[in-house]
């Protein structure tokens, strides 16, 4: 009985150390996408907007130029020092999830070109 006690227990600690190594334990361990991945997805979802007819030209512009702006502030950043310190990179990826917000919200606003 005993033993049986101790396995399940070494069983449990074993878990308890091994499930936060996988990722599996907190959004907090899954990696994001790379600030250059995201624009480039990004830039290939307004790329299937326009195919599509879902974004207008006027949408396509302000969308471009929203991009231009993130790239130009990666720029800047990389220029600085030439490495992201955490704070610009949590700037960058805010304004990234801005982008990516006002990229769905024009493909879904139901006008067509």
């Amino acid at each position: 009985m005993k033993k049986t006690w101790m396995k399940w227990v070494m069983t449990a600690v074993m878990v308890r150390a091994i499930v936060p190594m996988t990722g599996l334990a907190n959004g907090k361990y899954q990696r994001r996408n790379s600030i250059n991945e995201r624009q480039r997805k990004q830039e290939l979802r307004i790329g299937a907007g326009i195919r599509s007819g879902q974004l207008t030209r006027p949408e396509v512009r302000r969308l471009e130029v929203q991009q231009a702006r993130i790239r130009a502030q990666e720029f800047r950043a990389r220029r600085s020092g030439g490495v992201f310190t955490p704070v610009e990179r949590a700037r960058i990826q805010r304004e990234q999830d801005f982008a990516s917000r006002n990229i769905y919200l024009q493909k879904h606003d139901r006008q067509r070109h």
